[in-house]
């Protein structure tokens, strides 16, 4: 047989090993160059860009899950005839990279940074990288990825650097980029600015303190309740509601602020609530955002006093150079001992962390680049509004529209080295500092010598918000550029739908003119088998490697697939990758059922037409082309759970349990040429459709079917496409009709305990249409259920003793005397259901007693509910079978 890979003959098959056939087939394809596209194809492009894992990464379970969506969309269009590109990449991740080699200097050499300088410390980074980054990009192949690894790209590229720049002086040219002294997200930890996105809101357990400030004029005191006393150093006012009749009096006066020398007025805003706390509210426009625009709106004073390093600054008095929660603590015990504490209340209140560092952030006042988001955001809106870009599901334009309708400005400047430095160019003094008295300059290159550029890079966002076209070779209007874009559709989970999924729609619209794809398939995030997010801490983190180590890629991808409902979260435990490795194992074993019958290197071919074909054989063609269009319609609608159900279904149940079985020969007798040649085609046809889900043990399986020449691979054929000339579902539905005939004799004879080697005889009570099908195939009967003798007929009644099943307007009888002891079985069902009962009264007692229900944990009973239920369903079941024996 010749064939495109090694020992492939079938006296070689042996047992499945997944590491061996994985190892092959990825070499091959990529020998072969099978991944790569090309621009100058007439195919119609279809294009997916993969979300860029950061450089320090390492395959997780939702890159697997994530890969295995790509993969197998990849792989379909790329049979389905169309140019299918799957575009491959890292993304550089400023701070994530920056912290790791910064860690790893420090452990081995005991330097930082600042001991490097910025170009020796990028160069290690570099270094770094060379050495270590890009493993992910490995660990992806072993997933099976069909990317096309030429056009590969890095965010840093040389290339892709300067389209960064690029955007960013076009953006600053048409006014979309300014620089400005605003309150910020600050990370005291990675001292650096971070955008609104890279902030979590969580609820935590806190104090709120009240506080009175006196009155300059000694009249009395106002009270102002706050979680943070610490910033009361940078107090600039005391804000009432102008209606508030309790403090409208005081409106325009002045009050000391506690523990400074300092005094500010009380001032009337209709942001205060009055009824949080005691009604007055502390104002620190240096350190909140809703204080920041109180105090703009009323020309106060913005007093910093905090360092970026949440220490205290010169602003802070005696507390100067605490850190933060040390000042707080220290000046909770003054203000008590001073008389200005009034009480302390328990409180539970949002706090701002950093995603990353997981530290509390700081809002701070500095100055920082930002882009202005809301003209960009109009179309990106727009987009999805018209239909131009669909979500899957549906659901998630809600999230969306939310957040672009709420848009606020993006800052992108991060006090970093490693990252694209911000083209701005700076003049400078005499003694080379920057000279605050001329305008700076925008530029990619330096405009002027002597000019220093901006110290500051961009925030990682910024790079990959144009992955979609700068991959491509964008600004430059390459071959690529125009032949693959916009993509297709994108795969992402919803945690970075704000960060990247719609700033590269914004992107597209506004430098490509085009939405950068037309559909979103948003899927589920990984937890583990409990339900919570995967971690180190925890230590409930899935290995993916692991896994196929373990039950092999295809496993694994199938397992991930089939898990994988539109948009909901997968509880993962280890042992569902089982599902996948005894599917698996059944695809494997299948082929040895007709493959045993087959001569090496003979290529099988149906002769006869689909009328000639027996009544099994035209319904495993029927169930075929069913599937295949019900495939279709699912991944149409990225319902790819569905569809690897459907084909699952299709070759497990249908395929191996039905139709192998009933054309496979007895008593040593070989199999008809003819009827090798139905199972060969179907079997391929199946492989085919399994191809993009589990690709190498279709492609190994796809070596034996037939003779294969070089470059004749599974993963390059033609996807199949439904036959409606080979179909009949009027035949079908009688044969499905007659399959659960025979699983009701055969749960008949499981429930009664009949030996698998004994006959037994069975009555049907058939509607008229069946007739004649079970009249032509009782063999089926005789065959799958050691039906000895069947008789029916549409008017035949239930003999005495017998056990029956309904099967919709049909019935099966078995009569159970002479097939088993009657009186023993009388006894087994009455012990039974005297065991039964007796269970059923101490758990309904047990359910009954108030300080069980109320002390026993939920889950345990919960676990007695159900035991109650499932003995129910038991007794009516042994009930009805001793109701039958009558």
């Amino acid at each position: 047989m010749a064939s495109s890979a090694e020992g492939n003959s079938l006296a070689e098959r042996g047992k499945y090993d997944p590491a061996a056939i994985e190892q092959k087939w990825y070499a091959h394809w990529e020998k072969n160059q099978l991944f790569l596209t090309d621009s100058a194809s007439e195919k119609e492009p279809h294009v997916i860009v993969m979300p860029p894992p950061n450089v320090t990464g390492r395959l997780h379970m939702g890159h697997a899950l994530q890969d295995t969506v790509q993969d197998a969309l990849t792989r379909l269009r790329r049979m389905q005839g169309f140019e299918s590109l799957w575009v491959p990449g890292m993304d550089h991740a400023g701070i994530a990279t920056q912290n790791v080699v910064e860690k790893t200097i420090k452990k081995t050499e005991h330097k930082n940074r600042h001991d490097y300088g910025r170009e020796a410390f990028i160069d290690k980074i570099w270094e770094w990288k060379e050495e270590y980054g890009g493993i992910i990009l490995e660990q992806k192949r072993r997933l099976g990825d069909s990317c096309d690894w030429s056009k590969e790209r890095f965010t840093m590229d040389d290339g892709f650097s300067r389209a960064v720049q690029d955007v960013f002086v076009r953006l600053y040219n048409d006014g979309l980029v300014y620089r400005g002294e605003y309150l910020i997200n600050w990370c005291p930890s990675d001292m650096t600015a971070i955008s609104d996105e890279e902030v979590d809101n969580v609820e935590r357990k806190g104090s709120l303190w009240y506080i009175k400030y006196p009155m300059v004029d000694g009249s009395g005191f106002i009270e102002i309740a706050t979680t943070r006393p610490e910033t009361m150093l940078g107090d600039s006012a005391i804000a009432v509601h102008p209606e508030d009749e309790r403090y409208t009096h005081l409106i325009g006066k002045h009050v000391r602020v506690p523990l400074t020398d300092r005094t500010v007025p009380i001032i009337a805003d209709e942001y205060v609530k009055s009824e949080f706390g005691a009604g007055a509210l502390k104002v620190t426009p240096a350190h909140d955002k809703n204080d920041f625009e109180i105090g703009r709106k009323h020309g106060l004073e913005i007093i910093n006093m905090m360092n970026f390093d949440a220490t205290i600054n010169e602003n802070g008095g005696a507390y100067e150079g605490m850190d933060r929660f040390d000042a707080r603590k220290k000046m909770v015990e003054d203000l008590e001992a001073q008389g200005f504490l009034v009480k302390i209340e328990e409180y539970a209140s949002t706090v701002p962390i950093s995603s990353r560092s997981k530290v509390i952030i700081e809002p701070l006042i500095s100055r920082q680049w930002f882009v202005k988001m809301k003209p960009l955001a109009e179309p990106a809106l727009e987009a999805v509004r018209d239909g131009r870009i669909k979500f899957h599901p549906k659901r998630w334009e809600n999230e969306y529209f939310r957040w672009l309708e709420n848009i606020r400005d993006w800052t992108i400047s991060r006090q970093l080295w490693w990252g694209h430095r911000i083209p701005v160019w700076y003049y400078t003094t005499a003694d080379g500092e920057i000279d605050e008295t001329r305008n700076f300059v925008v530029s990619i290159d330096q405009p002027e010598p002597g000019m220093v550029q901006d110290e500051d890079v961009l925030d990682t966002w910024f790079s990959s918000w144009l992955w979609p076209f700068a991959t491509l070779g964008w600004p430059n209007e390459t071959p690529d550029l125009k032949k693959f874009y916009p993509g297709s559709v994108l795969v992402s989970g919803y945690d970075i739908l704000f960060f990247w999924i719609a700033r590269m729609i914004m992107a597209g619209l506004y430098f490509m003119g085009d939405v950068p794809y037309r559909d979103i398939f948003i899927t589920g995030m990984i937890k583990d088998k409990l339900g919570r997010w995967m971690s180190k801490s925890l230590g409930n983190g899935i290995d993916p490697l692991e896994m196929i180590d373990q039950y092999g890629a295809d496993a694994v991808r199938f397992s991930l697939t089939i898990l994988c409902a539109q948009g909901q979260d997968i509880k993962l435990d280890p042992t569902k990758f089982e599902m996948g490795r005894n599917f698996a194992n059944k695809i494997w074993n299948a082929f040895n059922v007709f493959g045993q019958f087959m001569e090496e290197g003979r290529d099988y071919r149906r002769k006869r037409s689909f009328a000639e074909l027996d009544f099994a054989e035209k319904w495993m063609l029927t169930r075929l082309n069913q599937t295949i269009a019900e495939v279709e319609d699912d991944l149409s609608k990225y319902r790819l759970n569905d569809a690897i159900t459907e084909i699952y279904t299709l070759f497990w149940g249908d395929y191996c349990d039905w139709y192998l079985e009933l054309i496979k020969p007895t008593g040593g007798v070989a199999m008809e040429e003819d009827r090798i040649a139905l199972a060969v085609e179907i079997f391929e046809t199946m492989l085919q459709l399994l191809h993009p889900f589990m690709p190498f043990i279709t492609e190994e399986l796809w070596t034996h079917v037939r003779p294969r020449q070089n470059g004749d691979t599974c993963m390059m054929s033609s996807w199949p496409v439904q036959n409606a000339d080979e179909m009949d579902p009027e035949l079908a539905s009688h044969f499905s009709t007659m399959q659960e005939l025979i699983s009701g004799i055969r749960n008949i004879r499981a429930q009664y305990n009949v030996p698998a080697s004994q006959d037994i005889s069975v009555l049907l009570q058939l509607e008229p249409a069946l007739l004649e099908p079970v009249e032509g195939h009782q063999a089926y009967f005789s065959k799958l259920a050691r039906v000895s003798d069947l008789q029916f007929s549409a008017t035949a009644s239930r003999p005495p003793a017998s056990a029956s099943a309904v099967v919709g307007r049909n019935q099966v009888f078995v009569p159970l005397h002479g097939m088993i002891d009657l009186g023993q079985e009388r006894d087994r069902l009455t012990a039974e259901i005297a065991q039964k009962t007796a269970f059923m009264k101490s758990t309904e007692s047990k359910l009954a007693n108030e300080n069980f229900v109320s002390r026993a944990p939920a889950d345990v009973v919960e676990k007695e509910r159900a035991k109650l239920l499932e003995t129910e369903a038991e007794l009516k079941r042994l009930r009805l079978s001793l109701t039958e024996l009558e």
